[in-house]
């Protein structure tokens, strides 16, 4: 069974009243994918709300990109259902798609151009604003540090100003300076209402910055909740979330 505190769907008021909470921004049901005879996921269900950040942990093999890459429209699930189409959550791979002898502001012009938005001038200019790289418009992308690399990366899927972000891996090879500068970016971002759905293997990454995380192991979500519930799961308390991870794993045969 998966643990995880209760996320309600009503609020108690003054007085005994209750009121409805807001929907989620993005929710998942039961979503399964099999290739071939392996079953990557296993009726893996996900739900976040504005402002929120979700990291999906797991060990290698989880089905953490998976997930994400069904969530983005990049996959199929073989059953289950997402509330969002994939046109209206942003989406940054691991691997970024920049092509290096452009400029940024080039790269966000002709992404912007793909995203089919509105008024293309005004995208770019947004994220070069939102983003820190007004600066750096005007240089080629090869000739970025692979921190300000990653924020092009981050600012393409943010081109149609979705109010869900999903992000895989998005500190891999990043130095602790350059990870620091790109979640200075990103808790803005949350700051401002998006919601944020990221995969990554930093466990301290996810105690740091996430409100809740979603433990996959063999496909299954074995854990929703915050890092310091599992803690209390596992009688870890104090010892930090990347013990109790390990422990709450170990216990579950994984």
């Amino acid at each position: 069974m998966i643990q995880t505190p209760a996320t309600p769907g009503t609020a108690a008021v003054e007085g005994g009243a209750e009121r409805s909470a807001p929907p989620p921004v993005l929710e998942a049901i039961g979503l399964s994918k099999r290739f071939g005879t392996r079953a990557a996921l296993r009726e893996v269900s996900l739900a976040t709300h504005r402002g929120e950040l979700v990291a999906i942990v797991g060990p290698n093999g989880a089905g953490k990109t998976t997930l994400l890459s069904i969530l983005a429209g990049e996959a199929r699930a073989d059953a289950g259902t997402v509330s969002r189409p994939a046109a209206e959550i942003g989406w940054v791979p691991q691997q970024p798609a920049l092509y290096g002898r452009l400029t940024v502001a080039e790269n966000l012009r002709l992404f912007a151009r793909l995203e089919r938005c509105d008024d293309v001038a005004g995208a770019v200019d947004r994220m070069l604003a939102q983003s820190g790289l007004a600066e750096r418009a005007s240089d080629r992308v090869e000739t970025l540090s692979g921190g300000n690399r990653q924020r092009v990366n981050v600012a393409i899927g943010l081109l149609s100003d979705p109010e869900v972000l999903l992000l895989d891996e998005p500190s891999t090879a990043l130095d602790p300076r350059q990870r620091e500068r790109l979640w200075e970016f990103l808790r803005g971002l949350v700051d401002a209402g998006t919601a944020i759905v990221y995969s990554t293997h930093q466990v301290q990454e996810a105690e740091r910055h996430a409100h809740r995380v979603l433990v996959l192991a063999d496909g299954e979500a074995v854990y929703s909740g915050s890092p310091r519930d599992l803690e209390e799961t596992v009688g870890a308390s104090g010892l930090g979330f990347e013990a109790a991870f390990v422990e709450f794993l170990r216990r579950r045969g994984h």
